[in-house]
């Protein structure tokens, strides 16, 4: 697949990726079959919608679980990771229902079969985008085993646990306050509703007491358009001032009906007037306190967020906001208004279309939760299943323990359709997989489907195992469940992962993952969630065509912690992208002096030198710490570790240092040694990488001297305490020290790169001193200097640079290394601009006005300006102390 030494000068990810994702893909390198003898790990894929397209929350997701699957297949587990599509009701109706507009037609002139049919229709054009998306992201998924939540097998599990949670006692039918989207035009669930504050007004609303002349009781309320819906008016039984109206009746302003004033405890007599209007229909608070009164529900709000006739002939028929204006004005008419308070206040939005949620009364199919939580909630607690960060355990659990019945009907045409049957005949209702024959209790044939489906999350949350083959007894899904871990960001803990939980206990009896690895959401430099509304989203398919998915995968990943939130800059995506390219650049140097290589010939211990010693025992250190935080789930810190390994140590330090021994400047016997060295800790290095970055280390492997057919088999790299050399390391970080100081001195000094100075290097520790006289080359090479190694200076050299480092002083004599008189004049001009710079800040600092009037932040910035230039000016006149001037 690449010639092994002849690398493109530089790196073109366009000529890599595609070449060998097709490779893997063609071999079955992802590929997971039942192996008695293997341990398994297995992940299942967040299924995406399948109107969806990749976002960053995707590249993020969907990274962080291939570096876990890629890193686990090379230790050597059997590791599946099994991908699919979510149906995605509401997105994906929603969609065809768009196309549909433009054709100039409805769902309804379609007919429900020939409507479904153009949903298929649409899923089979469009919903492949995403995977073919992944592909290009570098998702190492098991595509033999694709799954759809609509395919034949999933469809198949929905039957099953809807029947046998219905003849539990679990499913049930009743009237409920539920949330409808006008705009959808279907329920969603509580956890579907975003909540968002808005400005909003508070009306003070007069009702007169009954045969009280000129008594009201005055309720506070943000919805005066619901008032018409009233069927009493609460106060909290131990609020005095309203005893005396308990068991009263008051009239409803503007219809004139008259309702009871009751106690409950639900009110609280601190807010508004302590005194609340009951409406039972259009508010799920007050659902629950007229089902305690028995009252009555009188729905004046419809479907389509219009007035009902129910509203009165005044204001039937008109939208809910523009029926607000006409209450208030009308109200305000009567002197029935006494005033309205600006306030803000969560406002209930649809999550898919954001439109204002009206809380409604229907008949609707609801989950009873409580018995399914109890063992959810028991497996967290006991520590079966794990969340990492553990905070999230607790999340999890607050919502678990305060579960309401989930509404799982949805009032669309595309989903699995609720497979309840109606008796046309009798009122029997029968919950079957299939249109029953004859009704059991009648004898007749007539039978009509309920019209709803149910809500996606039903069939996404049995995920794990019905995608491994449930209700049968498969062999796939006795090896690979439960699961070994679910990556998710925080926001569908609710939606997703709790109810995959509470239905694994319930048909496996078994949690579906023993760990849950929550990550953050990918937010833009500025700290805000990307959205279309506000422009600043960023299409990684976008970042791939520009930088590579290695640079945009390394970028997610590097300064990632678990749980939190991760801020999107370009600056990053370049810093990796250079990471990508010093990788290349090292590797082709490397190629380059490897063409003779003979792996055969493995050096003795004897043969090392102390940079081979460090820089295997580097990578040792680099193999346990890497590894530890993947164990821990710290995927940011195992690339800065490797990071700092592979650019630091491997290509600024190593390589730099064999470049003599390469290029046969010393003997062949140490060339050899050197290549040996080279090959394995970069072939090594490119191996631990591979998770994160899996094209560019697969082309460069295929290059070395390697076993096997793909990087991504290969065996993950295993930390060898025999080979952790700790007087290496501490030896060769007192070359390191003492080349660093030299070149910081000729890069201050302005010391021509090709220009070779001298050094005078002083230390009076004996093994310190040993260390130096005995590698004095590689300071010399490195620094490009002559060295010269001493126990004590008799006399300090004049026009010197210091630097100091581990009981050692660096001297750098500068006469003929640099011209001094225009060093001299250039510190003197600079010396004169700083000390005007500096004087005019001290004539703000000292100016009373100044410092009176101008912000803090201001004032704060100019003092900072005052530490800058003070520092600036005293490193200055030192470097003109050492010139003796």
């Amino acid at each position: 697949m690449a010639e092994k030494f002849d690398m493109p000068t530089t790196y073109d990810p366009h000529a890599v990726e595609g070449r060998w994702y097709t490779y893997w893909e063609d071999e079955k390198f992802f590929r997971s079959t039942v192996d008695p003898d293997k341990k398994p790990f297995c992940i299942v894929i967040p299924p995406p919608n399948v109107t969806g397209q990749l976002h960053m929350g995707h590249a993020l997701d969907n990274t962080l679980q291939d570096i876990l699957i890629r890193w686990r297949r090379m230790q050597g587990y059997n590791a599946l990771w099994l991908p699919g599509t979510d149906h995605a009701g509401i997105a994906t109706q929603a969609k065809v229902e768009e196309q549909l507009r433009n054709e100039g037609l409805s769902k309804y002139d379609l007919g429900r079969e020939k409507f479904l049919e153009r949903v298929w229709k649409w899923k089979e054009q469009y919903g492949g985008r995403i995977t073919t998306q992944l592909r290009r992201l570098g998702a190492s998924c098991d595509w033999d085993r694709e799954r759809f939540t609509m395919d034949e097998g999933c469809s198949e599990a929905v039957l099953e646990v809807f029947i046998r949670l219905y003849e539990q006692g679990l499913i049930y039918r009743d009237y409920y306050i539920t949330n409808w989207c006008p705009h959808c035009q279907t329920t969603i669930s509580d956890i579907e509703v975003e909540h968002k504050d808005k400005p909003g007004q508070l009306y003070y609303i007069k009702y007169p007491v009954k045969d009280s002349p000129g008594e009201f009781i005055t309720v506070a309320t943000t919805r005066p358009e619901t008032m018409l819906g009233d069927t009493a008016v609460a106060v909290h039984p131990e609020d005095e001032r309203y005893r005396h109206l308990v068991g009263k009746t008051a009239v409803l302003p503007l219809l004139e009906r008259e309702i009871p004033i009751i106690p409950d405890e639900y009110v609280d007599p601190e807010f508004g007037t302590g005194a609340v209007k009951i409406t039972p229909a259009h508010d799920p608070n007050d659902f629950e306190v007229g089902r305690r009164h028995n009252l009555p529900s009188v729905q004046v709000i419809d479907k389509e967020a219009k007035m009902t006739r129910e509203a009165g002939q005044k204001y039937m028929g008109l939208d809910r906001w523009e029926c607000r204006k006409r209450i208030v004005k009308d109200l305000q008419a009567r002197d029935l208004l006494i005033k309205i308070d600006d306030l803000s206040h969560a406002v209930g939005h649809c999550y898919r279309c954001s439109s204002v949620i009206e809380p409604m009364l229907s008949k609707q199919w609801f989950v009873r939760m409580k018995p399914l939580a109890e063992p959810a909630i028991a497996a967290a607690r006991e520590g079966r299943v794990r969340f990492v960060p553990e905070r999230f355990t607790k999340i999890y659990l607050n919502w678990m323990e305060n579960i309401r019945d989930w509404c799982i009907s949805r009032q669309l045409w595309w989903g699995h359709r609720i497979p309840v049957y109606y008796c046309q005949d009798c009122d029997a209702v029968i919950a079957s997989k299939t249109q029953p024959e004859k009704c059991e209790k009648c004898g007749s044939t007539h039978f009509e489907q309920d019209p709803d489906v149910l809500d996606t999350w039903f069939s996404s949350g049995l995920w794990p195992f019905s995608t491994l083959g449930w209700p049968r007894k498969t062999l796939d899904l006795a090896y690979y469940y439960p699961t070994s871990v679910l990556v998710t960001g925080r926001d569908i803990i609710f939606f997703w992962v709790a109810r995959m939980i509470f239905s694994g206990l319930a048909f496996m009896d078994e949690v579906p993952f023993k760990e849950v690895f929550i990550h953050g959401l990918v937010l833009d430099a500025l700290g805000r969630k990307m959205s279309k509304s506000l422009g600043n989203g960023v299409d990684p398919i976008d970042v791939i065509e520009s930088h590579g998915a290695d640079s945009l995968r390394f970028m997610l990943v590097t300064g990632n912690t678990p749980g939190n939130d991760l801020r999107f800059h370009f600056e990053r995506l370049d810093g990796a992208r250079n990471f990508a390219n010093k990788i290349w650049n090292a590797s082709r140097f490397a190629l380059m002096n490897l063409q003779d290589y003979r792996p055969e010939a493995v050096p003795a211990p004897e043969q090392l030198t102390l940079a081979d010693r460090w820089i295997m025992s580097r990578f040792q250190r680099a193999v346990k710490e890497s590894t530890g935080y993947l164990e821990k789930y710290e995927l940011g810190e195992a690339a800065r570790v490797l990071y700092e390994f592979t650019w630091n140590e491997l290509c600024d330090w190593y390589i730099e240092l064999v470049k003599p021994r390469l290029y046969g400047k010393t003997n062949p016997a140490d060339r050899e040694v050197a290549q040996h060295v080279l090959a394995a800790v970069l072939r090594g290095a490119l191996e631990l990488l591979h998770p994160i970055m899996p094209f560019i280390t697969e082309d460069i492997w295929q290059r070395l001297p390697h076993r096997g057919r793909t990087i991504m088999r290969a065996p993950w790299p295993v930390f060898r305490e025999n080979q952790v050399d700790k007087a290496a390391e501490e030896q060769m970080e007192i070359i390191m020290e003492v080349t660093r100081g030299i070149r910081q001195i000729r890069s201050e000094m302005n010391v021509p790169p090709g220009k070779k100075s001298k050094a005078l290097i002083v230390s009076g520790v004996d093994n310190i001193r040993t260390v130096l006289m005995d590698n004095r080359s590689y300071v010399e090479s490195l620094a490009n200097c002559q060295a010269e190694v001493l126990s004590v200076l008799e006399e300090k050299p004049g026009q010197a640079a210091t630097a100091v480092a581990q009981d050692i002083q660096v001297f750098v004599p500068l006469r003929g290394l640099i011209d001094v008189d225009r060093e001299l004049a250039r510190l003197n001009k600079e010396l004169q601009a700083l000390e005007k710079d500096l004087g005019r800040v001290q004539g703000k600092l000292n100016n009373r006005g100044f410092l009176d009037k101008a912000p803090a932040e201001v004032v704060e910035k100019e003092r900072g300006k005052e530490t800058e230039l003070t520092s600036k000016i005293n490193a200055i006149k030192e470097r003109l102390v050492m010139f003796g001037a």
